[in-house]
């Protein structure tokens, strides 16, 4: 991975807030193009960054113009691809480098074919994300998941591939080793942040989310899990953007 630290920790405890975006920050729409980031949230995140010990990162599976093209925040950290790319403040970019790209496009073309099959069931949409597939299955009919369900479990035991369920939806990361943990140690090691001196939150709605949940609750953090449940043990539970914006506030004094 290219890029270079910005900067590294000092004498002041720093806080590190990150937040999935789908589910977490913008309400699951069915549409997954007109998700935006909540009025409350965005006041959120507002706040949190005037803080200067607080450094604020959205990490989403979005490629990172996507992601950037909803959140209108520059002093937002923003990582894309669970953590493959980032942008810092003042607009410097961190990629992966061709040894990814060429792996990513391997493991694409051996998908393909089933990829293909998943499409063509009614009410499947296959969303390339760049360096994850997202296979949506809010609108199959109940009598045609049976045709459904062999083939997730088939996209599960694909090679090279790591396969992260939510809600209706199936995402597959490319690069199988990379996750939002992938993601949440990469930007600890950019901004030199040390989860066991300084604190660190994480706030996510999905399966991929709970793995950085893990890590992080592990480092002593704390760790919200959005919607009806939560997905590891020790997370907080908050029902949806707008509960979850209220209990961190609280937790910032702001």
């Amino acid at each position: 991975m290219k890029g270079k630290p910005a900067g590294t920790s000092g004498a002041v405890a720093r806080s590190l807030w990150i937040f999935d975006f789908d589910g977490t920050l913008s309400r699951i729409v069915e549409d997954r193009h007109a998700a935006r980031l909540h009025p409350m949230c965005r006041e959120l995140l507002k706040g949190l960054v005037r803080i200067p010990t607080h450094y604020v990162i959205i990490l989403s599976s979005r490629e990172i113009d996507d992601l950037a093209r909803r959140l209108p925040l520059p002093r937002v950290i923003l990582g894309g691809a669970s953590g493959l790319e980032w942008r810092l403040p003042g607009g410097h970019r961190i990629r992966p480098g061709e040894p990814f790209e060429a792996r990513r496009e391997k493991v694409r073309a051996g998908l393909e074919p089933l990829l293909a099959r998943l499409s063509h069931i009614p009410g499947v949409d296959v969303e390339d994300k760049g360096w994850s597939i997202a296979v949506h299955h809010r609108h199959v009919l109940p009598g045609v998941v049976p045709m459904l369900a062999p083939l997730l479990d088939e996209l599960e035991e694909a090679p090279d591939v790591r396969v992260y369920r939510g809600p209706s939806v199936a995402e597959v990361q490319l690069i199988r080793n990379v996750s939002k943990s992938f993601g949440v140690r990469t930007i600890c090691r950019i901004l030199g942040f040390d989860p066991s001196r300084d604190r660190i939150l994480y706030a996510g709605d999905d399966e991929n989310d709970a793995v950085a949940m893990r890590w992080v609750l592990h480092r002593k953090g704390i760790a919200f899990s959005v919607g009806s449940r939560a997905h590891v043990r020790g997370a907080r539970v908050v029902e949806n953007p707008v509960a979850l914006a209220r209990a961190v506030a609280d937790l910032a004094g702001i």
